[in-house]
């Protein structure tokens, strides 16, 4: 009952930006923590094993916090808050619909807005691009700030729910195969890989069933394959299969184009504002069917 009410609350209320411009966001002390142990560690010799120990220390910082959270004499009421606080669908759709919003009044003001929420270059974006890439994220975040989250707190609770946002962060700064992070950010980037694997393949099931695609299920098992990334293709293919378009593809990081290959490359190329407005709708039906799901589960 604690999570059903804690998706409400989140899509309900999402993050009042009077609130996190006067305490800074559960979020931001987890990148901080991160930012620390990245400036402390990440030196010398022995990245790798150094990075292992980091993860080690944020799981720890992770159950700590916990286990003070559940040591509040206020029943379930902290837990609520926290789990509420920490999904993130209402703060998905927002800024999602801003890029929407951004590309209808100019492609400039679309390429800032995606510029928010992804880390690809945005400079020389066209409206398709635009589109592409909030639409992408739409896909992925549903995963990662949803379906997971969620998923990891009725499994194991608040310390599941906390292991998993910790590391998804850590994911997010450090898990990028870059000089000097591809050792450091090995253990954060195959834990967060281990994390989703479940989340990742259910949210492309919920997305599949909503939108009647699961005659297709085979076809998104394969295009998710053809993703970078071993969990962020099964939302992707399965929101390009029910918008019969297609994601992912060539895209230009710090100045270089990578030849990704397209997921669903026979759909529609062609995308706009309308495109990401579909992807909005889909985001809430897959968060009303898991928020149905649950409540039949509570009252089994």
């Amino acid at each position: 009952m604690t999570l059903i009410l804690a998706l409400i609350l989140d899509a309900i209320f999402g993050e009042p930006r009077w609130l996190w411009s006067r305490l800074p966001h559960p979020a931001v002390l987890m990148g901080r923590a991160i930012s620390r142990l990245d400036t402390t560690l990440n030196t010398g010799r022995g990245r790798r094993a150094k990075g292992i120990i980091a993860l080690a220390l944020l799981i720890a910082l992770a159950l700590a916090i916990a286990a003070l959270i559940a040591a509040i004499p206020l029943g379930p009421l902290p837990e609520l808050i926290v789990a509420a606080i920490l999904l993130a669908q209402r703060s998905l759709v927002d800024h999602v619909r801003a890029v929407a919003d951004g590309l209808r009044r100019s492609t400039a003001d679309g390429r800032r807005a995606v510029a928010m929420i992804v880390s690809r270059d945005t400079a020389q974006m066209n409206d398709t691009a635009v589109a592409r890439s909030a639409i992408e994220s739409a896909a992925e975040n549903l995963s990662d700030g949803v379906i997971a989250p969620a998923f990891w707190f009725a499994l194991a609770g608040l310390p599941g729910l906390l292991i998993y946002k910790i590391t998804n962060t850590a994911d997010s700064m450090i898990g990028y195969r870059t000089p000097r992070h591809a050792d450091f950010g090995w253990a954060a980037a195959r834990f967060d890989d281990l994390l989703n694997l479940i989340p990742a393949r259910l949210t492309a099931l919920i997305l599949a069933l909503t939108t009647g695609q699961m005659r297709h299920w085979a076809a998104i098992r394969a295009d998710a394959k053809r993703h970078k990334s071993p969990n962020a293709g099964w939302p992707e293919a399965a929101m390009a299969r029910a918008l019969d378009i297609a994601l992912a593809g060539p895209r230009s990081y710090e100045g270089q184009t990578t030849p990704f290959p397209y997921v669903n490359p026979t759909g529609r190329h062609s995308l706009s504002a309308d495109d990401i407005d579909g992807a909005i709708k889909l985001l809430w039906r897959s968060w009303a069917s898991a928020l149905a799901l649950l409540i039949c589960i509570a009252f089994v």
